[in-house]
């Protein structure tokens, strides 16, 4: 009975010896520093720069937004589309040859690696903002969103210009 008593004892301390080890553990774990939150609205290691939405001379047709971006994130990512709050609808466009011919179209999937500098710009890349509401006037900004693959978003405001407006092109005014 005394042998059966001491392994009673024994199994006791075993258990409370784990029991404080796992508590200690998690204990550990909780006084590590937590990852900093990614912001909403942004991808980490996604700058842009030069943001600028264009009118059309003609109210109610497509304006086009122009801007710089620089990607520095670790992970390859892959523009998928644009989208403008104060627009119907958005997509991305890029110039090409089709039937011997240069000419707008919907853009491929835009790579993103360390490093990479892409330019949104006129006759080039760019987002085409179809049915533009009336209430974009130059001087104001327009909400724009880009999503990539994963379905992360960068959102970002960009100036609001008057068709022929010498900023239009890139040139700081």
């Amino acid at each position: 009975m005394n042998n059966t008593f001491q392994t009673g004892r024994r199994m006791k301390h075993m258990i409370n010896g784990g029991l404080l080890a796992a508590a200690l553990s998690l204990t550990a774990c909780s006084s590590e520093p937590e990852a900093p939150a990614e912001e909403a609205g942004t991808i980490p290691g996604m700058t842009i720069e030069n943001p600028r939405m264009v009118l059309n001379a003609i109210e109610g047709n497509p304006a086009a937004v122009y801007f710089d971006l620089k990607y520095e994130g670790d992970r390859g990512l892959t523009i998928r589309k644009a989208e403008v709050a104060q627009a119907g609808s958005a997509t991305l466009h890029d110039y090409g040859e089709y039937d011997f011919k240069v000419q707008m179209m919907e853009a491929l999937p835009i790579p993103l690696t360390n490093g990479t500098e892409v330019e949104f710009k006129p006759g080039a890349l760019h987002v085409m903002a179809f049915e533009p509401s009336a209430d974009l006037k130059p001087g104001g900004t327009a909400e724009v969103t880009i999503t990539v693959s994963g379905g992360g978003t960068h959102t970002f405001d960009a100036e609001v210009l008057a068709a022929g407006d010498e900023r239009a092109g890139g040139e700081e005014g």
